[in-house]
């Protein structure tokens, strides 16, 4: 039989060989490039939003769904 003193230091043991490696980041993550439509889209989001929404803030019936649209072809042109 094994004390606890022999179960204890092999927990130890096995605790301290069992770490988990560190991974190395190479290098940071690049951010991708914004395109001019997505530039284009974005502007006339924020831009036609408060159009298709209450005074509270929220969208109204349908709202996102028109101002996405409305600004698809604002940034078309």
């Amino acid at each position: 039989m094994t004390s606890i003193d022999d179960i204890i230091r092999l927990l130890e043991a096995a605790k301290n060989s069992n770490s988990t490696p560190k991974i190395k980041k190479s290098a940071a993550k690049k951010k991708r490039k914004v395109s001019t439509y997505q530039r284009k889209y974005g502007a006339a989001f924020k831009k036609l939003a408060p159009k298709y929404k209450t005074k509270a803030g929220k969208w109204k019936k349908d709202g996102f769904k028109r101002c996405a649209a409305a600004a698809r072809k604002v940034a078309k042109k």
